[in-house]
């Protein structure tokens, strides 16, 4: 183990034993995890390849790869690209953050050890790039814009899962943070967690009375999830994802779109998420990732949450959804063109 690996982990086991008994606990007994988190991070999920087996970063190595990564101001005012004008949000929409996490990692992955994905199964790397050219039913993709615009000519069923309101691109599980509404709920009763994220405002019920999984032909767009407590730990085990979904999404590159898109299907994706509380206060989320059908071994990525006043707001994505009319309008009028153009 590097010494920045073994640093954490005595850095956690020590907040363990600090907080075990100052953790605010419900009327029933159980570590009290209630509230609005805020899980905004600009921790790359994979360690740059420059940082090696470096786990934790100095303040002055920190600001140095804040400079660096920090995303660009993306104002309000025309270009005269069309493409660029119509395809992305301006700053009022976008909310990242503006550190990296509190840890001061250099990934969000902490396993394995050198912060990278594991390598991915060749038939899922062959798949996706298939997937990126085809746009064939079924599209796993979250988000169909980063693969370009060129591909979203079809039919409603070649845009993204996200831009079809089905599922959020950050709402897990596994939970990442990325562009926006980075923000979840978590209510709890003896017999039940609910966890209730900002994007497509779905709320994952979470059962904890040790009823078992569904069979496994009953598939859900967000898995099905049983949790157990152990210790002051929430573990959450989620299965039976639907075959529509992705065994794991990429991070979203705009300056390479051909390297993201999706990998394998969540059909044998297999989630394993645990939710603490530090002596600081915050939410230590860790989630295990075991996708066979995308990734030759498991990864273990950590999110520091931390604890708002804000209130969440309705992300209402289903009403008002005039954008997937709108492209598949404009790629019609493209075809007409093309068409008369032709005659």
């Amino acid at each position: 183990m590097s010494k920045n690996l073994l640093f954490i982990a005595i850095t956690s086991l020590f907040a363990v034993i600090v907080s075990a008994e100052d953790t605010p606990r419900t009327p029933w007994g159980t570590p009290d995890l209630q509230g609005v988190w805020d899980f905004r991070s600009l921790t790359p999920l994979e360690r740059p390849v420059e940082f090696g087996d470096k786990a934790v970063l100095t303040p002055a190595e920190a600001q140095a790869l804040l400079t660096r990564i920090r995303p660009p101001d993306r104002k309000d005012e025309p270009t005269g690209i069309p493409e660029q004008d119509v395809e992305g949000y301006n700053d009022f929409w976008l909310d990242p953050g503006e550190k990296l996490d509190e840890e001061m990692r250099t990934s969000l992955i902490i396993d394995p050890p050198n912060g990278r994905l594991p390598e991915v199964v060749p038939e899922a790397e062959a798949a996706r790039l298939a997937q990126n050219q085809q746009r064939s039913a079924p599209v796993r993709d979250v988000l169909s814009y980063s693969v370009g615009p060129k591909y979203l000519h079809g039919h409603p069923e070649s845009l993204g899962l996200s831009e079809r309101c089905l599922v959020g691109f950050n709402a897990g599980p596994p939970i990442t943070p990325s562009a926006y509404n980075n923000n979840l709920r978590i209510v709890q009763t003896p017999e039940h967690v609910v966890v209730v994220t900002e994007m497509v405002h779905d709320a994952r019920i979470i059962p904890t009375d040790g009823r078992p999984q569904l069979p496994e032909d009953i598939q859900q767009w967000y898995g099905s999830s049983r949790g157990r407590w152990e210790g002051d730990t929430l573990v959450v085990e989620t299965t039976n994802f639907t075959d529509k979904t992705p065994g794991f999404h990429l991070p979203v590159q705009f300056e390479d779109p051909t390297a993201n898109g999706v990998l394998g299907s969540g059909v044998n994706l297999h989630v394993t998420e645990r939710f603490s509380r530090n002596e600081a206060g915050q939410l230590i989320y860790e989630a295990t990732v075991d996708a066979p059908d995308s990734f030759k071994t498991p990864f273990t990525m950590r999110v520091v949450m931390l604890p708002s006043t804000e209130k969440m707001f309705e992300y209402a994505c289903h009403e008002g959804n005039y954008a997937m009319g709108g492209i598949l309008r404009g790629a019609r009028l493209q075809e007409q063109e093309a068409l008369s153009q032709a005659n």
